[in-house]
């Protein structure tokens, strides 16, 4: 007998591959293989019944529940529960809800529909010229900004040729997006205008979306300006304040059906930095997240059009930002692509001491990182030397 040795079962996939090296039968595999993914999910605001009979039911399919502890002597309105559990037992638990009062039914819907989504090996994004089927392999972004006034490449390419020639050097490099911004979203910064966001940013489009088997994004909050540029050739909108800042963005989106990326924010870039605190960070992104998406939908933008960023550096500490991306594989449940932008920020800056300039060997360990941890689409200033890291994590991700 050799010495026990853990096993990091993160699929079904990978309880499959384990069962047939030991030669399990086929149907004792099909049996063990949901047993063998153990999962972990929290509740937020459930009713002293509602989270009494969760426990209960949990308990009864062999699984775990854990609740306030007001919740038994009903001396407290609403708890939050984490319950844990193999993924057969979530599956049991759910049909024991679907039986119960108080709500539980619903409750059990949205416990199917997280799993379903975390156990999801593919997920679509669709825009107006490209559709992609993620999972296996990482997008990267490419930053073009034309701007002034960015933190790191501000005013190297705002003329219109040198833009043009950064963007063609990116596809060159094997860039599937190319992200162009006029307005920089720097922490301190402020807004320009709506002429002036148009001048910079829809002829450097217009010929970018000409150069090739690229999808072009623009970067702004601004409706009239993604309109114009959805018009010269962008196939995706990347909002930074997710759709809220112009009331008409999620109408120009659904009508021109494009790709939208919806980013959590608090306040706005020149407001962002000056209170940064969260009683409890995840939960607080995700809930935003997961209600702008709902929001999106009902505004009439396809669920398969929508990917969700976390907003690393913005309106986080530094913390807050390596948090973030160690525990990225909590935004899976929402069923949408994720996105990572930690592009030489000031975080890699303060835990390595260094500069923007010499910050690209951090930003590719955040990537790498992030990948590891579930981002399927990684926006980045650096296209060449991310790509060939994104295409090793890649391998080593989806390793048979």
């Amino acid at each position: 007998m050799k010495l026990p040795r853990s096993l990091n079962i993160t699929s079904k996939e990978e309880s499959l591959l384990e069962m047939s090296r030991i030669g399990v039968d086929a149907v004792g595999i099909k049996l063990m293989a949901p047993k063998l993914l153990h999962l972990n999910l929290k509740l937020e605001g459930l009713t002293a019944p509602q989270a009494n009979i969760l426990k209960q039911e949990m308990l009864s399919v062999g699984g775990e529940a854990v609740v306030s502890r007001g919740v038994i002597t009903c001396d407290i309105d609403a708890t939050d529960a984490i319950i844990s559990g193999t993924e057969k037992q979530m599956q049991n638990v759910i049909k024991k809800l679907n039986m119960q009062p108080f709500g539980l039914k619903k409750i059990a819907d949205r416990i199917k529909s997280a799993i379903g989504n975390i156990c999801k090996d593919e997920v679509i994004l669709e825009t107006k010229t490209k559709t992609w089927v993620l999972g296996e392999k990482t997008l990267v972004m490419g930053i073009l900004n034309v701007t002034p006034d960015s933190f790191y490449d501000g005013g190297q390419y705002l003329k219109k040729g040198d833009a043009v020639k950064k963007a063609l050097q990116m596809i060159e490099h094997d860039a599937d997006i190319i992200d162009v911004g006029g307005e920089s979203s720097r922490p301190g910064s402020n807004p320009v205008s709506l002429k002036e966001e148009l001048k910079r940013v829809v002829p450097v489009i217009r010929e970018v979306a000409k150069a090739g088997d690229v999808v072009v994004s623009v970067d702004t909050t601004k409706a009239e300006v993604a309109r114009q540029a959805i018009d010269a050739g962008a196939s995706m909108v990347n909002d930074i304040s997710a759709l809220r800042f112009d009331p008409m963005m999620a109408n120009v989106c659904a009508k021109n059906k494009t790709g939208v990326i919806l980013m959590h924010m608090i306040g706005t870039p020149s407001t962002m930095q000056t209170d940064v605190k969260y009683s409890d960070l995840m939960s607080h992104i995700f809930n935003h997240l997961k209600e702008r998406v709902d929001f999106v939908v009902k505004a009439g933008i396809k669920k398969e059009r929508i990917a969700i960023d976390p907003g690393i550096g913005f309106g986080k500490s530094p913390e807050d930002n390596l948090k973030i991306i160690k525990r990225l594989s909590e935004f899976k449940s929402i069923g949408r692509p994720i996105v990572l932008g930690t592009s030489r920020k000031s975080f890699i800056g303060k835990v390595l001491g260094l500069d923007a300039k010499d910050r690209i060997e951090g930003s590719i360990a955040t990537v790498a990182a992030g990948i590891l941890n579930g981002a399927n689409i990684v926006r980045v200033h650096d296209v060449k030397e991310t790509r060939i890291a994104v295409d090793m994590v890649d391998a080593i991700k989806n390793a048979k």
